[in-house]
């Protein structure tokens, strides 16, 4: 069993900010392979030294030093954090400073910003998108489409509902979405209740062997998940796309994260919160 190094997401809030910000450093080291491990409201000098003492005897289990990032704003809760056995990454107290002297003000220092609700107005509309974006998926509310901010088109399983849900979660974007079916497939024509949206419409591509593999998961031995539907389902999508010009991307080697933000670049959409 390959060895893991231990790394730790601490943070007084929820842990988004240094688990992605972690991560995000990590995956430039493919040699190594990581034991992660997030842990959320680490808000008190308490809670802080009790974590302390835990990652100093995961140092000792494991001979060498755990990496442990960072996120919290309190001064007194980050000084408990400040372990000699762990490699500590702090990313507040790295940039906070910098960014005082160069604005020409104190940080309010405030916990809860960046992932809380410290304005009901920004994330009930957010949950407003998301609420949107679960009842317009599939196709299976096709009315309201004129409040939509775009709607995803592609055959079924291409990544539809859970780039609209990230792209309603994470931008405020209304987003629906429409599965090609096999009824309108066969013909470059748009559907029909799609055609006055035509300036919403982006387009989800996959690889036919791919999209084969993901079906036959789901529908094993179907008509639906075999290679020469998928084949054929891909073909007559892309070309319904380049007979509207409606922009089109292909999910296959891309994450969730990746399709959302594409789509917003090329879709010249704004985060909505």
């Amino acid at each position: 069993m390959p060895h893991r190094r231990s790394a730790f997401f601490v943070s007084d809030r929820t842990g988004i900010t240094a688990e992605s910000l972690g991560n995000t450093l990590l995956t430039q080291f493919d040699t190594e392979e990581f034991k992660r491990e997030t842990i959320p409201f680490i808000d008190t000098v308490e809670k802080a030294q009790e974590l302390a003492q835990r990652i100093d005897e995961v140092a000792r289990e494991d001979h060498e030093k755990p990496l442990v990032f960072t996120s919290i704003i309190k001064a007194d809760v980050r000084a408990a954090l400040n372990i000699p056995s762990a490699l500590v990454i702090d990313f507040f107290e790295t940039f906070i400073g910098e960014l005082e002297k160069e604005l020409g003000e104190k940080a309010t220092l405030e916990v809860g910003k960046a992932h809380g609700m410290s304005n009901e107005e920004k994330y009930d509309h957010r949950i407003e998108a998301v609420n949107y974006s679960l009842n317009h998926d599939d196709g299976v509310k096709l009315k309201d489409l004129d409040e939509a901010d775009v709607i995803l088109v592609g055959v079924s399983r291409s990544g539809k509902t859970p780039t609209c849900l990230y792209l309603a979660l994470q931008y405020g974007i209304k987003a629906a979405n429409y599965p090609l079916t096999p009824e309108d497939l066969g013909s470059p024509t748009l559907p029909k209740i799609l055609l006055p949206f035509k300036s919403k419409i982006f387009g989800l591509t996959i690889d036919p062997n791919r999209l084969h593999f993901i079906r036959s998961e789901r529908r094993p031995d179907s008509r639906y998940a075999s290679m020469d539907n998928c084949r054929r389902e891909v073909n007559e999508a892309e070309s319904m796309f380049r007979h509207h010009a409606v922009p089109f991307i292909s999910t296959t080697h891309k994450s969730i994260e990746e399709i959302a933000s594409t789509i917003m670049h090329k879709a010249h959409l704004g985060r909505r919160f």
